[in-house]
């Protein structure tokens, strides 16, 4: 008998829909006709323990118990999850085959593997495991991905990077949570200051964003224009190009600051002739933008609906789990695998019954075109997010399913369009001896942009220049002085800061960690992102300002307290690069543990012999806010609103237990939790 061991009850009543019938279905699982039976987890079936189930004197929070160091790994089961834990371990036994079907993820690949070990498999039995990788949960998708099985050997690295991650977390969050919380509580406030790996830098990212939004000081500066008009009548404008002269009166970024140098070129060009000494024109051909991966598409459910991270992926899971419409959402990956190419016809088909306003889109698409979004070399475990084969109804969708659904589809769409093409315009203009730059571009084919036009409403407008050649003169009717203000940096909003936990890298000053972050997911994970910014807004760090995102006085505190490698995204792409090397079989486990460990024991003397010198930040700081006082994410207003409650702790890194003066921690049960060998 073969037992498939699913991630979660949605993906295993998939994965039967595709096995012979009759089925019967009992709690738990489904057995097929031919005796395979399907069972699956519920997300993660076993937790680690907490640290007064290694040792009772952890659960009093002191400076002499730091840093928790556990000597033997331990994870038990959660508690609203050993009815089924029980019902697999059955199966288990009683399976002469275990196919794992986890998510096609670095943690779906433990959450499987965890449990095979808990349950003590024997070896023989693991060694001969295979591995289904199903990214879509229609029923032609999930019989594909069954005839391609692959040996879950092959993945064994996935997971024990996976495994790494998880427990260095756990190591992280639990450590310095306490260290500083305990730094706080000897200043007399009673907050608690969770530290994570994550969280924490994200933190930091709004905290100094805020520090030079209250630190600038605005200034003004001066553009001058230049009236032109051809021989012909045809009348357009050029900006003015400061000359090396003009540095003294210009700030770094080249702006000029002195209105006396502007008003002289507006005097000194007005009513003199021009001389064309530049002009030239391309034509520049702009490929679709690529399918989405989650984070892409929660900033754009963001600016377009509206809609919180938070919201986009429990949108996304509906769309992917009840509806079957969309492909797995919590990939990392815009691209498509070529295998796929074939099935457009029918995903466009499709598209159409779900939404018909899309019908004029699908039937002008040209199924045979194949754009840079097909290339197997850039698919992993996942691929881009876009829409199955699945035909329905679209009114059975609730208003914010459907505009998810439009917007993916829209943009799956657009890789059956030509590419855009655009006409570029550039003309050097000599007045006077300064020197003038005009920029003109239209567009010549609309290609993929008529199917994502919405998508760029704010882009410039189009502004078309006059057919002149090198040598012509023109005439400058008039020069104009444009006053204007340097402007803060704007706060962050939700989509921003997204955007900037993507693209992480660009404020890391190491180019080799620079480039690390470049190739991986940046902070945190598709699947995480959106839990760990509800996080800091339900601990009080973080506060909404209308649409803009700012720091609380109490999040302030922190990153001030905090040595300021603990708010960098550094140390994540120091840790990427390590579990990196653990997926490619490059890095033993305990060569990123072991320095992981002394560094902790570094961190944590540095805390408490600082202590003194961060008193008065911890003095005045409010208490954290208790869960559900209005600290989360505002309720939306605008196309969609939605009241949400607080979603639970990320990761074991951020779900630090409370201090001591208010356990909420259950009594320790010795012998409950198990270890977990590597």
């Amino acid at each position: 008998m073969r037992l498939y061991i699913a991630e979660k009850p949605s993906l295993g009543r998939a994965i039967a829909e595709v096995l012979p019938k009759p089925h019967e279905k009992g709690e738990g699982y489904v057995r097929a006709a031919n005796g395979d039976v399907v069972s699956w987890c519920i997300g993660h079936l076993l937790e680690q323990v907490a640290p007064e189930e290694y040792d009772p004197r952890f659960k009093s929070w002191q400076w002499q118990t730091l840093p928790i160091i556990p000597e033997r790994w331990q994870v038990k089961p959660r508690s609203s999850s050993r009815k089924q834990l029980g019902i697999l371990k059955q199966w288990v036994k009683q399976a002469d085959e275990l196919v794992h079907a986890g998510d096609p993820d670095r943690e779906g690949q433990l959450l499987v593997d965890e449990v095979i070990d808990y349950l003590a498999v024997p070896k023989s039995k693991r060694d001969q495991m295979l591995r289904c990788l199903i990214s879509d949960l229609n029923p032609p998708a999930v019989r594909r991905a069954l005839e391609t099985l692959r040996s879950n050997r092959e993945f064994l690295s996935l997971s024990t990077s996976a495994l790494a991650r998880s427990r260095a977390d756990w190591l992280y969050g639990i450590n310095m949570t306490r260290a500083y919380t305990l730094l706080a509580r000897s200043s007399g406030s009673q907050a608690l200051l969770s530290v994570g790996r994550v969280q924490t830098p994200i933190l930091g990212l709004v905290v100094r964003r805020d520090a030079e939004i209250d630190a600038f000081s605005s200034k003004p500066y001066y553009t001058v224009l230049a009236h032109i008009v051809t021989k012909p009548g045809v009348h357009f404008t050029a900006e003015w190009q400061p000359s090396a002269a003009c540095q003294p009166w210009q700030d770094e970024e080249g702006r000029v600051l002195s209105r006396a140098l502007a008003d002289k070129v507006v005097e000194r060009i007005g009513g003199q002739p021009g001389t064309v000494q530049e002009y030239q024109i391309k034509v520049v051909k702009q490929s679709a933008p690529l399918p989405y991966n989650l984070s892409a598409l929660q900033i754009d459910a963001s600016r377009q609906l509206n809609l919180s991270p938070k919201q986009t992926l429990d949108l996304c899971q509906q769309l992917y789990e009840r509806h079957k419409l969309i492909t797995y959402p919590r990939s990392d990956c815009r691209y498509l695998p070529n295998e796929h190419h074939r099935l457009a016809s029918q995903v466009a088909a499709a598209i159409g019954m779900v939404q018909p306003t899309l019908q004029a889109a699908v039937q002008s698409a040209d199924f045979q075109l194949r754009s840079a979004a097909w290339n197997d070399t850039k698919v992993s475990a996942h691929h881009g997010i876009i829409p199955t084969e699945r035909r329905m109804n679209g009114e059975s969708l609730s208003r914010q399913e459907l505009a998810l659904y439009t917007l993916i589809a829209r943009h799956y769409l657009a890789q059956f369009y030509p590419p855009l093409q655009r006409r570029e315009t550039r003309i050097g203009i000599e007045i006077a001896g300064g020197q003038f730059l005009a920029k003109g571009r239209e567009i010549l084919l609309p290609g993929w942009r008529v199917v994502l036009s919405a998508d760029w409403a704010d882009e410039e407008p189009e502004s078309r220049l006059p057919l002149l050649q090198q040598g012509d003169v023109v005439h400058c009717e008039r020069g104009e002085r444009i006053d204007k203000q340097t402007q803060p940096p704007k706060p962050f909003t939700d989509a921003t800061l997204l955007a900037a936990m993507t693209g992480i890298a660009r404020y890391v000053q190491d180019n080799s960690l620079r480039q690390i972050l470049r190739e991986t997911d940046g902070l945190g994970t598709e699947a995480t992102r959106a839990g760990i910014l509800e996080l800091l807004f339900q601990r009080g760090f973080l506060q909404h300002q209308g649409k803009s995102i700012r720091a609380t006085e109490m999040g302030k505190a922190l990153i001030r307290a905090l040595p300021v490698a603990a708010s960098l995204p550094d140390m994540t792409a120091r840790w990427e690069r390590a579990l990196s090397a653990i997926e490619q079989r490059e890095l033993p486990y305990q060569s990123f543990m072991q320095p992981l460990q002394q560094e902790l024991s570094r961190l944590i003397a540095e805390a408490q012999s600082g202590r003194e010198s961060v008193r008065e930040l911890f003095a005045a700081m409010p208490a954290a806010p208790t869960r559900g006082a209005g600290q989360g994410y505002r309720q939306r207003k605008g196309k969609f609103s939605s009241s949400r409650r607080p979603s639970a702790p990320h990761s074991a890194a951020d779900a630090s237990p409370a201090p001591s003066r208010a356990p909420r921690k259950a009594p320790v049960r010795k012998g409950r939790g198990k270890a977990t060998p590597l």
